[in-house]
């Protein structure tokens, strides 16, 4: 049971924390290069308490690997100037920060 509570746990913070990194990024008070780090520093710490493979994926979970691949797989014009990507990345946030509903179109997957 451990585990499960570290491991959400682990989603609520890191969640919380990319939310805050994307939102300093539209508002140029922190670097691309710094949501990079972040997107590293956060797979690092996940192969530290990854869940055994049966486990199964909150909603919560499923927004936020698919926020965070987007976030790194994106380039930083994309990230600032892409509207419809722009509308789905705040979805994801609003939904992470529970101020909207649930974007049914983003179902990220955990890294092997």
């Amino acid at each position: 049971m451990q585990v499960t509570a570290n491991f959400d746990k682990f989603i609520d913070v890191k969640a919380n924390q990319l939310c805050f990194y994307v939102q300093a990024f539209w508002h140029k008070d922190v670097a691309h290069q710094e949501l990079q780090y972040f997107f590293w520093d956060t797979l690092e710490e996940w192969n530290q308490i990854k869940p055994a493979p049966n486990t199964p994926y909150s909603r919560k979970e499923q927004v936020f690997w698919h926020f965070i691949q987007q976030v790194h797989f994106w380039p930083e014009h994309e990230l600032r100037s892409n509207v419809f990507l722009l509308d789905e990345l705040r979805n994801c946030i609003h939904y992470l920060l529970k101020e909207g509903l649930c974007p049914f179109d983003c179902i990220g997957v955990r890294p092997n």
